[in-house]
């Protein structure tokens, strides 16, 4: 996996023109990136989402709060934030969807990319393009990014259902993920990379997978509010 860390390597993001300017997330070379990612790549399409622009983006903008579980951050998740996808084409056949999300970590701007298959929206590849952080070895390790590939957003939904109805049940994939041993200065990246992975995933609900996983979400939603309000 050392290739792609030097593939993806971290890029200089473009200062804002103003203090809220909204900042994305792209790959620093495309082609190149991509191939690695897709060997058998003949074409890619690049495509730009951006809220503002799309009937429904306000509401997309609350849903997204409403399924991270937090509050946005006011740079790198505004309302006009930008988010590219790169379709991944053998032929005519899309064999690939790639998307990377910002999210604040200790040392800086973390760069979270996923590669998604197209059919299963499961994860194919998980990896950093940029993370300056005291726990960027663990991080990056393959032995911790590997445990991704396969899951889908529906195992986040369902981690946040078992979370509060059954702690510890054995269908809780994404809680069997060991954590890197990481001391207090490698936690808060950890869990930014976590939520990275997440936001990522509902993104592409909202933009390729047609809101496929949205029953999962109900679902623990309801589950929630009965144990709020028994």
């Amino acid at each position: 996996m050392k290739r792609i860390g030097m593939l993806l390597a971290a890029a200089a993001l473009s200062a804002p023109s103003a203090a809220f300017a909204a900042i994305g997330c792209t790959l620093s070379n495309p082609a190149e990136d991509l191939r690695y990612l897709f060997p058998e790549m003949t074409s890619y399409k690049e495509d730009l989402k951006e809220l503002p622009r799309m009937k429904n983006g306000a509401e997309l903008f609350g849903a997204l709060k409403d399924r991270l579980g937090s509050d946005l951050d006011p740079i790198y998740e505004t309302y006009e934030t930008p988010y590219t996808l790169y379709s991944v084409y053998k032929g005519r056949e899309k064999v690939g969807v790639v998307h990377g999300v910002n999210v604040p970590g200790k040392g800086g701007v973390i760069q979270v990319f996923l590669s998604t298959d197209p059919k299963t929206a499961a994860i194919r590849r998980f990896f950093f393009q940029r993370l300056e952080s005291p726990a960027a070895k663990a991080l990056r390790d393959k032995t911790f990014r590997i445990r991704f590939e396969g899951l889908t957003l529906a195992d986040f939904y369902k981690h946040d259902y078992y979370v509060k109805t059954q702690p510890g049940a054995g269908g809780d994939k994404v809680a069997a993920i060991p954590a890197p041993t990481l001391d207090a200065n490698g936690l808060p990246d950890y869990e930014a990379t976590l939520r990275g992975v997440r936001k990522s995933l509902i993104l592409l609900d909202f933009f390729v997978y047609g809101r496929r996983f949205e029953p999962f979400f109900e679902k623990a939603r309801a589950a929630g509010a009965a144990k709020e309000n028994p």
